[in-house]
C-alpha cells in the first residue's frame, strides 16, 4: 500500500506542473494568443502530434512537469496570434492563469482531505470545531537514539506505539506521546514488552529498559531520551462534513502565512550569513520524495496533505517577482509599462536567462542540502 501511495503522490506532484501550465494553456487560447505546443514532460521528446486546433502536443522524455509554448513569448513581439502583440490585461491573465489553478487544485485538495481526514501538522491548525472530529490519534516514534534499548529491540521511526506489558503482565496503554515518558520511568531497569503496529501488522519485542542510574550516566556521552531511547511524536485525524470548504480555505491562509514567514526567516539568515538555518527553511525535489516516501506510510490523507502545501506553495512562488518565473514576468512587464519604455527581445532573453541560472543553482544547492540532510 505504501508503494502504490508514494507512486500517487509523485504522479500527481508532476500533475501541479501540468495543471499550471495547463491554465496558461485554456487563458491563452481564450485571448486570442496561439499555441504552438503543449508538453508533457521536458525534452527530449519521445513522441509528439499535431492536434486539430494546431498546436503541437507531445510527450518528454523527463517527466518533472509539463510546459506550454506560445507563439512570440516576448513582450516586444508585435506579430497577430503572438503573445507580445496581447493586450496587457490579456498577458496579466496568462501569467496568472497557473497561479490560479494550483490554488483552485490546493484547495480541492484540502477539501477532499478535510472529508477524508485531516493531519495535524502544526500547532492550532484551523479548523471548525462544531464540525470536528478526531478519527484518529496514533501515538509514533518519532526518533529512535542509536544504541538504545528501542533500536536494539527493533522498533523503528514510525512504528505505532500501542502498549507496554511489565514481566508480570502488567499492561500500561500508550495514551498519548506525554504519557509514554512517565511509563517508561515508571518501569525503567524492567524487562518489559512493547506491543506496536508497523504497515498495518501488529507486532510485539522485548525491551530491557535503562536503569535511572543508568540514564543519569549516558547524559555524560549523549542526549539520551529515557530509559526506552524513542522521542514519541503523535499523529492525528481530524474529520470535517459540512465545514469542508471553509477548512480547506481556512488552511490556505494558514500555510500562506506560514510559507511567507519561512521564507523570511530564511532571507534574514542568508543576510547574517546563516547559510545553515536558511537551508532549514526550504526543501527541493529530492526533499519533496523523501517526504512523499515517509508519509505513504501515514496513509492516504497524508499524502495529500503533503500535495496540497505544494500546489499552493508552487502558487505563491510563481506570483513573487522571481526571474524565469511567472511572477518575474509580470514584474518586468510591469516595469516597462510604468517606465514607458520597451524591453528588447534580447534584454528579456538575458534577464529570464539568467534568471533560470539562478534558479537552477539554487534547485542545485538545495538538493545538496536535501541529500546530506536526508542522507
Amino acid at each position: 500500500m505504501s508503494v502504490f501511495l508514494l507512486i500517487l503522490g509523485l504522479v500527481l506532484f508532476v500533475g501541479l506542473v501540468i495543471v499550471h501550465e495547463y491554465g496558461h494553456f485554456i487563458v491563452a487560447r481564450r485571448n486570442g494568443v496561439e499555441v504552438e505546443e503543449f508538453g508533457i514532460g521536458f525534452p527530449p521528446r519521445a513522441w509528439s502530434k499535431k492536434t486539430k486546433d494546431g498546436f503541437l502536443f507531445s510527450l518528454n522524455w523527463l517527466p518533472i512537469g509539463g510546459f506550454v509554448k506560445l507563439k512570440g513569448e516576448h513582450d516586444s513581439d508585435t506579430e497577430p496570434g503572438s503573445f507580445g502583440a496581447a493586450s496587457f490585461a490579456a498577458k496579466t491573465k496568462i501569467m496568472l492563469a497557473g497561479v490560479g489553478m494550483n490554488l483552485i487544485a490546493a484547495f480541492v485538495l484540502f477539501t477532499i482531505v478535510a472529508v477524508i481526514g485531516v493531519p495535524q501538522l502544526v500547532k492550532n491548525q484551523f479548523t471548525v470545531a462544531s464540525d470536528t472530529k478526531i478519527a484518529r490519534q496514533d501515538v509514533l516514534v518519532g526518533h529512535v537514539e542509536k544504541g538504545s534499548p528501542a533500536a536494539k529491540a527493533g522498533l523503528e521511526v514510525r512504528d505505532k506505539l500501542i502498549a507496554i506489558t511489565t514481566a508480570n503482565g502488567t499492561k500500561q496503554r500508550i495514551a498519548s506521546a506525554d504519557s509514554l515518558p512517565g511509563v517508561t520511568q515508571r518501569l525503567a531497569g524492567q524487562k518489559v514488552t512493547v506491543a506496536y503496529e508497523r504497515d498495518g501488522q501488529r507486532k510485539t519485542t522485548s525491551v530491557q529498559l535503562l536503569s535511572s542510574q543508568e540514564v543519569i550516566a549516558s547524559k555524560k556521552t549523549s542526549k539520551p531520551k529515557g530509559p526506552l531511547g524513542i522521542s514519541p511524536t503523535e499523529y492525528t485525524l481530524q474529520r470535517s462534513t459540512w465545514s469542508a470548504p471553509i477548512v480547506a480555505a481556512g488552511l490556505m491562509q494558514q500555510f500562506t502565512v506560514a510559507t511567507f514567514q519561512g521564507l523570511g526567516s530564511a532571507i534574514n539568515a542568508l543576510f547574517h550569513g546563516d547559510g545553515k538555518k536558511a537551508s532549514e527553511q526550504v526543501s527541493g525535489p529530492v526533499g519533496i520524495v523523501v517526504i512523499l516516501k515517509d508519509g505513504s506510510l501515514l496513509g492516504i490523507q497524508f499524502v495529500l496533505m503533503i500535495i496540497a502545501i505544494i500546489s499552493l506553495t508552487l502558487a505563491i512562488m510563481n506570483v513573487l517577482p522571481i526571474p524565469a518565473l511567472d511572477g518575474g514576468r509580470l514584474f518586468v512587464m510591469l516595469i516597462a509599462r510604468a517606465t514607458g519604455k520597451q524591453i528588447s527581445e534580447d534584454t528579456e532573453e538575458r534577464i529570464y536567462g539568467y534568471g533560470f541560472m539562478a534558479l537552477m543553482a539554487l534547485v542545485i544547492t538545495i538538493t545538496v542540502v536535501d541529500v546530506k540532510r536526508f542522507f
